[in-house]
C-alpha cells in the first residue's frame, strides 16, 4: 500500500496562516519595537537601541517605516535639558501586532510538537 501524496489544499480553506504576516511587522526588529512599546506607555529611543542591538540610524530607519505605516508615533521633547525621543504603539499598531501573533500562534499549532510533527533532524 503506497501512502497518499501531499493533500492538495482545498480552494474553500482559509489561506496559509503565512499569507497573513505582515512584512512590516513581520521584520524582526520592528516586530521588537512593537512588542516593547505594545508592553509599555511609552519606550525611549536609547531603550529600544540598546534592547533590540541597534545603532541608531538602523532604528530610526525602522521606525520611519513604522510611523509612517501608522503603526507607532513617535515624540520628540526634552527630559530637563536633553533630547529625547519617545516611541508609543498606535490603535492601529497594537491591531497589527494582534494579527502577527495570530498568524504566528497558527503556524506553530499547525507545525509544533503538539502537531505531532516535531522536526526531525
Amino acid at each position: 500500500m503506497t501512502s497518499p501524496g501531499p493533500r492538495e489544499p482545498k480552494a474553500a480553506e482559509a489561506p496559509h496562516p503565512t499569507q497573513e504576516l505582515d512584512d512590516t511587522v513581520h521584520q524582526r526588529h520592528r516586530l521588537g519595537v512593537l512588542t516593547i512599546t505594545a508592553e509599555a506607555q511609552r519606550a525611549d529611543f536609547g531603550y529600544l537601541r540598546d534592547a533590540l542591538g541597534l545603532t541608531p540610524g538602523n532604528l530610526s530607519r525602522h521606525l520611519t517605516v513604522l510611523e509612517e505605516a501608522g503603526l507607532v508615533q513617535v515624540e520628540k521633547g526634552y527630559e530637563g535639558r536633553r533630547p529625547r525621543t519617545w516611541v508609543r504603539i498606535t490603535r492601529a499598531g497594537r491591531a497589527a501586532l494582534a494579527a502577527e501573533m495570530a498568524a504566528l500562534h497558527e503556524l506553530v499549532r499547525r507545525h509544533g510538537p503538539a502537531a505531532g510533527r516535531g522536526l526531525s533532524s
